[in-house]
């Protein structure tokens, strides 16, 4: 991967690179297994999973590169 390859940060209007995942699902609509990420610059982990903390839909934050493959995660934006 190159440095033009990095994931952007999610955030609403950010174009920094992202160093986290925040993964996610909604239970009313999701299997339990099931995660979406978004993935977040330094700056923005904290906003990005108390918007989802708050609604009950986060489930955890992990470094990009602590990531594996997961067939059950989807990259979202």
């Amino acid at each position: 991967m190159t440095a033009d390859d990095s994931p952007q940060c999610s955030s609403k209007g950010c174009r920094e690179d992202a160093t986290v995942a925040v993964r996610w699902n909604n239970p009313k609509i999701h299997t339990p297994d099931r995660r979406k990420i978004w993935v977040a610059c330094p700056a923005h982990v904290e906003t990005l999973s108390a918007f989802l903390n708050l609604r009950g839909f986060l489930r955890d934050t992990v470094p990009l590169s602590d990531m594996e493959a997961d067939p059950g995660e989807d990259l979202s934006r």
